[in-house]
């Protein structure tokens, strides 16, 4: 990109001589150029273009949702390139309000993409209202893995909590954005987030058909998860009490035992059965795409804290860098679950292998803007190599010197809806107003930042 603006730089200047130029001149120019800077806006427009289009050229086209993966190589070893993604569907939907608001696409086109992805949604395979991991283009559920063959709540969690804003978005609108605003609420209401619970005091992730309940994964906190328990408990239809919330989730308050870490609290523990002082960086973005941390609290935690706590961790971890890998400082860092050369792995700083994940600084945006704006500003135009088509590519390392040309819908999705929260809270705003969630976080004890 940085040789690209460059040349378009020096061919404006050759065209406002009239054509004519010295030897003298043209190294004038060059010395010039180097000196134009890409603003920090333009450098963000870029950012949330390149990775809106992932979910809008990039879509499937029969559902008009996300596809799981997109590799620009066109090799995919394990699954076809049109398998749908549930999870980075919510994001995807979301991305489209972001290509509206930022007049990438009309509104018209936006509601047009949506009203068929939504139509699609509720012809799918569904299990108790939830939808599977991966659906294929007729709407027919494909296995994640043998047994996760059913419903997946945390992905239908991170769907709904796109859906939802949707809803909110189209909701006062005309006659045919009413009636998507309607139909989302239709298939918010269809989800049996009781009968995911088991009958116990916490939600499980998945139950099949075949296996029911097998897969055997009782959901306990902190994790990426946390909306999944603020979606079940502000259902109009099918809610779980408070107590799934205390006992499930916050497994009887055990998880406020925090730790200390490169100087910062963790607030909560970010682990039930690992020592890991953190988990990776999406676990601060994938449930606050939509649900507004700023003045977020609970009995258990201050969320914008939190949030910025963690995110600080990695930031610190990354200028200490204490492997030694290249390329790791101010200007390069986060770590997240992401492809790597030993495939698709869970990067934090006590399992760090040396790879950079962009999706977590920039998703990162509302927390640390500034460190984020660096990191943003260091790959365009310093590592050009590594941003492609839909934007930066999902991961890579300096210090193997790898990288592939490939993209998950769930590491681009929060990257322009993230950067869109820190640049004018759309997301937050829409979420947070919603009667049932408003409803839902009373139910919990949370109390929120007075609207602006």
């Amino acid at each position: 990109m940085r040789l690209f603006l460059i040349s378009m730089t020096i061919a404006a200047l050759l065209v406002g001589c009239n054509g004519q130029s010295s030897k003298s001149k043209l190294r004038e120019q060059s010395q010039n150029v180097e000196q134009i800077k890409i603003t920090d806006e333009q450098l963000l427009d870029s950012v949330q273009k390149q990775t809106f289009n992932y979910f809008w050229e990039g879509a499937e086209p029969t559902s008009g949702l996300a596809r799981e993966r997109i590799h620009l190589d066109d090799i995919y070893p394990t699954h076809h390139k049109d398998i749908i993604t549930i999870g980075g569907s919510g994001f995807g939907v979301m991305a489209i309000l972001v290509g509206i608001e930022r007049g990438f696409i009309t509104r018209e086109m936006g509601l047009e993409r949506l009203e068929k992805a939504v139509d699609f949604l509720d012809n799918a395979d569904r299990f108790h209202g939830a939808w599977p991991h991966w659906l294929t283009p007729d709407g027919k559920m494909t296995p994640f893995s043998k047994k996760d063959n059913g419903g997946d709540l945390v992905e239908t969690a991170f769907l709904i909590e796109g859906l939802l804003t949707v809803k909110e978005y189209f909701k006062d609108g005309n006659q045919r954005e009413q009636e998507l605003a309607q139909h989302i609420q239709q298939l918010w209401e269809e989800v049996e987030w009781d009968w995911y619970t088991k009958g116990e005091n916490v939600l499980y992730w998945h139950w099949s058909p075949e296996y029911e309940w097998d897969m055997n994964f009782p959901v306990g906190g902190y994790n990426e998860a946390l909306i999944m328990y603020i979606l079940a408990a502000a259902s109009p239809t099918h809610p779980i009490s408070k107590e799934v919330y205390d006992q499930g989730w916050a497994r009887d308050g055990a998880i406020s035992k925090d730790t200390t870490f490169y100087g910062l609290p963790t607030v909560l523990d970010h682990y039930e059965s690992d020592s890991s002082p953190v988990g990776p960086m999406f676990w601060a973005h994938y449930s606050f795409t939509g649900l507004n941390p700023k003045g977020l609290k609970d009995q258990y935690a201050d969320y914008w804290e939190l949030n910025k706590n963690h995110t600080m961790i990695q930031y610190k971890y990354a200028v200490d860098n204490p492997k030694n890998f290249k390329g790791y400082g101010e200007n390069l860092w986060g770590l997240t679950s992401s492809y790597s050369m030993k495939g698709y792995a869970g990067h934090r700083p006590d399992r760090d292998i040396s790879v950079i994940s962009p999706t977590a600084a920039l998703s990162s945006m509302p927390y640390a803007p500034k460190e984020s704006m660096a990191f943003l500003r260091n790959l365009y135009t310093n590592h050009d190599t590594l941003v492609g088509k839909y934007g930066p590519y999902d991961a890579f390392s300096l210090e193997e010197n790898w990288v592939l040309p490939r993209y998950l819908a769930i590491d681009q999705g929060p990257i322009p809806v993230m950067i869109e929260n820190h640049r004018s809270g759309l997301f937050w705003m829409l979420f947070m107003t919603n009667k049932d969630i408003v409803k839902g976080l009373d139910k919990l004890g949370f109390s929120v930042a007075s609207p602006q």
